[in-house]
């Protein structure tokens, strides 16, 4: 499946979704198993989309915070 397919897919899978539908598919797939990624990397596309370069900067500041403050995993010896 070529990635069109996939960014198609899952917007046909979510689009008829309420906001709190879409609300409780995100907060389901964030943190659980890495096979939802894909589908919260097509979502996070279309709000980026829709976003003023102000929320976009915000987002980013917001990831850059979260990235900092995380510690690095440890090295296999």
């Amino acid at each position: 499946m070529n990635n069109f397919d996939l960014r198609q897919a899952i917007a046909m899978r979510v689009h008829a979704m309420s906001g709190e539908q879409l609300f409780e598919v995100i907060e389901d797939s964030v943190g659980n198993d890495e096979k939802t990624l894909p589908g919260l990397g097509v979502l996070f596309e279309m709000i980026w989309q829709e976003s003023s370069a102000e929320a976009q900067h915000q987002m980013v500041e917001c990831l850059h915070r979260r990235l900092a403050s995380m510690p690095l995993p440890s090295q296999p010896k």
